[in-house]
């Protein structure tokens, strides 16, 4: 009796550049992301290095420390920055220690789609960076919630005609949560959700012709904002 075997077709693996000078980080990084399912191509210590390398090797997505040799201060933003003139399809997620508003305002202050922003102790979930790599990947902003409340802080010009509630949903926008789960964050209906983002919307104006598009344009809106107020 002879075995029908049915041959998968696996999709090819999400590829991977890495910058970051910290050598025990960096191979802690390439072992998360090999548990993930991904492709490390390119592993550097510093952004020259890592620039020279994208030249060589086409990747999906770009993950890099902001502060590294040889000043560790904005390389990191600075290649990101160039990375996305150059390439601007390969998504960017920027690792930090801290909070730095001032990195995280330049590096959005352009269209932020496709790219992230995220604590380094963030990353240390798998589940947490499949999902902010799946989000960066369909073209949407991952920031993260330190990093937005920070950014609200600081400058609230666009947000000024929103109620607390819904500047609340714009937050969880920006960090790049879908209706159930900003409904979930929140313990209200999904009714109420889209009640919210439809006042967004139209506070912002943001009208229907831009209807497939208005929840990234509402979150660019303010991003764009926030990041030239930085």
């Amino acid at each position: 009796m002879t075995e029908s075997r049915q041959t998968e077709v696996l999709a090819p693996a999400l590829r991977i550049a890495l910058a970051e000078d910290s050598g025990l980080l960096r191979e802690g990084l390439i072992r998360l992301f090999d548990e993930a399912g991904y492709e490390t191509v390119v592993a550097v210590g510093d952004a020259e290095q890592l620039l020279a390398e994208l030249e060589r090797h086409p990747v999906d997505l770009v993950v890099l420390d902001v502060r590294m040799p040889p000043g560790f201060r904005d390389e990191g933003v600075r290649a990101a920055l160039a990375i996305r003139e150059r390439w601007p399809d390969r998504s960017v997620l920027l690792l930090s220690q801290h909070v730095e508003l001032v990195y995280a305002g330049e590096l959005l202050a352009g269209d932020p789609s496709g790219v992230g922003y995220l604590l380094k102790d963030r990353v240390a979930s798998l589940d947490e960076f499949r999902d902010a790599v799946a989000r960066l990947r369909a073209g949407g902003t991952v920031l993260d919630p330190e990093v937005v409340r920070g950014l609200m802080q600081r400058h609230r010009d666009p947000v000024e005609r929103l109620t607390s509630r819904e500047g609340e949903v714009l937050g969880l926008m920006a960090e790049g949560k879908s209706n159930p789960e900003i409904g979930a964050a929140l313990v209200v209906s999904a009714g109420a959700v889209e009640k919210h983002i439809s006042a967004i919307f139209q506070k912002l104006g943001l009208t229907d012709t831009a209807s497939g598009h208005r929840r990234v344009l509402a979150v660019l809106t303010w991003l764009r904002s926030a990041g030239e107020a930085s």
